[in-house]
């Protein structure tokens, strides 16, 4: 399956949650028993480092990723535009990416 793509918009300094859905193209959910995820953002595809790293969590029954930053990782993201992606990895190791996209971050007002 090739990775779909969507854009993140984020707030510094606010807790961030969203759940990605894996289906077909009939509606029906994949199966994610024995999968982990990993996703993270970067300034560039090019950074050695990731500027964060999303906890993730799946729900094997729906077949869903929810990725989530807290507060204090969102605010010690500049504000600016980044790249990311989310991979899953079965028991057997294979990995695929699943989602990727762009990251806008916007800078905060409130301390």
């Amino acid at each position: 399956m090739p990775a779909a793509y969507s854009n993140l918009y984020l707030e510094q300094g606010t807790t961030f949650n969203t759940t990605i859905t894996l289906d077909d193209v009939y509606g029906t959910v994949y199966d994610l028993s024995g999968y982990t995820a990993n996703s993270q953002i970067r300034k560039s595809y090019y950074s050695a480092n990731a500027t964060a790293t999303f906890s993730t969590s799946i729900n094997t029954g729906s077949g869903t990723i929810t990725l989530n930053l807290s507060s204090s990782v969102t605010a010690n993201i500049s504000p600016g535009r980044y790249v990311y992606d989310t991979t899953i990895t079965d028991n057997s190791g294979n990995v695929t990416r699943v989602l990727e996209g762009i990251v806008d971050v916007s800078p905060r007002v409130s301390r």
